[in-house]
C-alpha cells in the first residue's frame, strides 16, 4: 500500500495542494495550526470516508470554497494497492439549501458509494487525543473498533450499516408503542416488535461475533506491543464487553466484564448462530423494559471494550502515560493486523506524537517504522527525530496550508 500523490482544493486551510510522496517516510514539519493534522485528515478521509474532526462534512470545506460559483471541496489520490494502480477521489458539492453537502466519490474514474471507498486506501492515524480511546466514552471505543474492522472486513461493514438502519426503524416503532401505552404481552406488540427483533438480532448478532472475535486476536498484538512500551512493567488485557451475556462467561465473570474488574476467564472465539440465540432471547425477556425506555437497549450499540493494565482498569486508574501507552499499543496492534488480515500494510499516519512520548516509547515507535512501507509524520520540531531519520526521510515544511521540501538542520 503506497501513497504517490495527493491534491487538495478547498480542503480544511488548503486552496490548492498538489503533493508528491517520495520514500517510506515523510515528515511535515510545521508550528501549531499551519496544516499538518489537516493533511493527515485528508488522507484519512480518503481512506474510511469519514472526516476525522468533523460532526459535519460541510465544516471541512475551506473558506475559498465561497469564492466558487458552487462551493465545493476535492480530495483525490494516487496510489498503489496489491501492486495496482488506484485513483480516489471525493468531491464535497453545495447544495441548493447552502447549508449541506453532496458527496461525490469515484474509484479509479467510477462514481461509487462512501462504503465502496473504505478500506480501498487503508491507513491507521494516530492523533494525541486517541487518549480518548482509554480514558473516553464507550463511543469512542466502538469507533475505534468500526474504523478498524471496516477496513478489513466488508462483511462486517455491510453488517454494521444494516444493524444501524434496522435499529432506527425499531427505535421509532419502541417510541410508537410506548406512546399507545401498550402492554409488552399483547399481541401487536409481540407482532410487530418480533419482525424488527428477528432483523436486529440478524445483523446484530454478526457485528458482536465479529468485534469480539477481532478483539480476542487484537490483545495478543496490543500485549506484546505494549510490555515494549513499558519495558515489560505492565501487562495490557482487553476484553471485549456486550451489552448482553452472548453465552462465552458465567453469570459472575460477565458483570465483572461489564463493571471493568479482572476475569480469569478468557473464553474463545465466538459463533454467530449462538451469540444471536443469547441475543433474541435477551430481547424477548426485557420487552417490557425496552418499551418503558422507548429505546433499543441491549446490542452492539451499547457494548464496550475493557482496557487494564495488571488488572487494574485504565479508565479509571491508568494515568495519563499508561493511558497513553495502551493508545498507542492499540494503534499499533491494529497495524499488525490489518496487515496480516490483507496481507498488505496500511498506511501509517502519526500526527505530532513524538513530543508527547518518553525515550523508550519513541524508540519502540521508530523501530515500527521499519516495518511499514510508508509513513507520514507530523512534527512541530526537527529534534524530536533523529538525525538518521531525517537525513533518509522526505522533510516537508507546512505554512499557512502550503507545503515546501526543505532540508531540515
Amino acid at each position: 500500500m503506497r501513497l504517490h500523490r495527493l491534491t487538495l482544493t478547498h480542503f480544511r486551510n488548503y486552496r490548492h495542494l498538489d503533493l508528491a510522496f517520495e520514500g517510506p517516510v515523510t515528515l511535515l514539519q510545521g508550528q501549531n495550526a499551519q496544516g499538518k493534522t489537516n493533511l493527515l485528515e485528508a488522507i484519512f478521509f480518503l481512506a474510511t470516508s469519514k472526516p476525522v474532526h468533523a460532526q459535519t462534512e460541510r465544516e471541512v470545506v475551506g473558506w475559498g470554497a465561497a469564492e466558487e460559483p458552487i462551493p465545493y471541496a476535492r480530495l483525490t489520490a494516487q496510489a498503489e494497492a496489491g501492486g495496482r494502480p488506484l485513483e480516489l477521489e471525493i468531491v464535497l458539492t453545495a447544495r441548493g439549501d447552502g447549508v449541506n453537502f453532496t458527496k461525490q466519490i469515484k474509484i479509479n474514474g467510477a462514481a461509487r458509494r462512501s462504503m465502496d471507498l473504505v478500506g480501498v486506501l487503508r491507513a491507521v492515524l494516530f492523533l494525541p487525543e486517541d487518549i480518548r480511546l482509554i480514558d473516553g466514552g464507550p463511543s469512542e471505543r466502538r469507533r475505534y473498533l468500526d474504523i478498524a474492522l471496516c477496513q478489513i472486513d466488508r462483511a462486517y461493514c455491510r453488517a454494521l450499516s444494516a444493524y444501524q438502519q434496522v435499529l432506527t426503524q425499531r427505535n421509532s416503532l419502541l417510541k410508537s408503542l410506548r406512546d399507545q401505552e401498550l402492554p409488552a404481552n399483547a399481541p401487536v406488540v409481540a407482532a410487530q416488535l418480533g419482525f424488527w427483533d428477528e432483523k436486529l438480532v440478524q445483523h446484530g448478532a454478526a457485528v458482536v461475533t465479529r468485534r469480539h472475535n477481532f478483539v480476542q486476536e487484537l490483545a495478543v498484538a496490543a500485549q506484546a506491543r505494549h510490555a515494549e512500551l513499558s519495558s515489560g512493567r505492565e501487562t495490557l488485557t482487553l476484553h471485549y464487553a456486550p451489552s448482553f451475556n452472548p453465552g462465552a462467561y458465567t453469570p459472575t465473570a460477565y458483570e465483572f466484564l461489564r463493571s471493568g474488574s479482572p476475569i480469569d476467564e478468557r473464553p474463545g472465539l465466538l459463533e454467530n448462530r449462538e451469540v444471536a440465540r443469547h441475543y433474541l432471547a435477551k430481547l424477548e425477556s426485557r420487552r417490557s423494559r425496552e418499551l418503558a425506555a422507548g429505546n433499543t437497549l441491549y446490542g452492539p450499540h451499547r457494548d464496550d471494550l475493557r482496557l487494564l493494565a495488571n488488572g487494574r482498569d485504565l479508565r479509571l486508574y491508568g494515568s495519563r502515560g499508561q493511558q497513553r501507552s495502551a493508545a498507542l499499543a492499540l494503534k499499533l496492534a491494529e497495524l499488525l493486523m490489518m496487515t496480516e488480515a490483507t496481507g498488505e500494510a496500511p498506511l501509517l499516519l502519526l500526527d505530532d506524537v513524538m513530543s508527547e512520548l518518553d525515550a523508550q516509547r519513541r524508540s519502540t515507535l521508530l523501530a515500527v517504522l521499519e516495518g511499514v512501507p510508508q509513513a507520514i509524520i507530523s512534527t512541530t520540531d526537527w529534534d524530536d527525530f533523529t538525525p538518521e531519520l531525517r537525513d533518509r526521510s522526505q522533510c516537508l515544511h507546512v505554512t499557512a496550508g502550503a507545503v515546501q521540501e526543505v532540508t531540515p538542520p
